[in-house]
């Protein structure tokens, strides 16, 4: 199975074939046309150059990203993930990636901006804080726990729960975390 950074390099591989365009070139265009903001961008080479949205979201992220001086750190988007109000619910985040580590040495933890992923072969948690109140909990499980806390989901996790202290991370969602560490293996 490939790792993140060799999908991404795939898809930027592909583009250059298909589009001729990097993001060195994109970077150009956006300083050339004094373009700030990331919509912006995608715009040009959705109407352009013809790109789907994916590809051309990851060459304005690319681009932008050298324009700024290469990608942010992990540690700085964690940081900016549990600022202000929402900075009580790092200590969620903080129990749950011990848990995940605690499973096996294969754990990967990749902080994106606005989400932690949790990987082992493939993705099988993500971490989110989504309000000032609480954070959500991802999980790829093989079927529906009885449980009231935790629901249905659809996107890249199959179910998920919401949490709103680091005491909500009981037995059950340990439990529930190593089935879809498990499931990822």
């Amino acid at each position: 199975m490939a790792t993140p950074e060799q999908q991404v390099a795939t898809q930027l591989a592909n583009i250059e074939r298909d589009h001729g365009l990097t993001p060195t070139r994109v970077a150009e265009l956006v300083r050339d046309r004094g373009l700030e903001k990331h919509g912006q961008i995608i715009a040009l080479l959705k109407a352009e150059h013809g790109m789907g949205h994916g590809n051309a979201n990851l060459l304005a992220t690319k681009a932008r990203e050298l324009l700024a001086g290469g990608p942010a750190r992990s540690d700085d988007l964690l940081a900016a993930q549990y600022a202000g109000a929402k900075v009580h619910l790092r200590a969620i985040h903080d129990r749950l990636v011990e848990l995940a580590r605690s499973l096996g040495d294969d754990v990967e933890v990749v902080v994106q901006k606005t989400g932690v992923s949790l990987r082992r072969r493939k993705q099988f948690a993500v971490l989110r804080p989504v309000s000032s109140k609480r954070a959500e909990l991802g999980l790829n499980l093989p079927g529906t726990p009885a449980d009231a806390r935790i629901e249905e989901a659809s996107g890249m996790c199959s179910h998920r729960l919401y949490l709103h202290d680091a005491t909500e991370v009981d037995t059950a969602v340990a439990g529930w975390l190593r089935q879809a560490y498990d499931r990822a293996g």
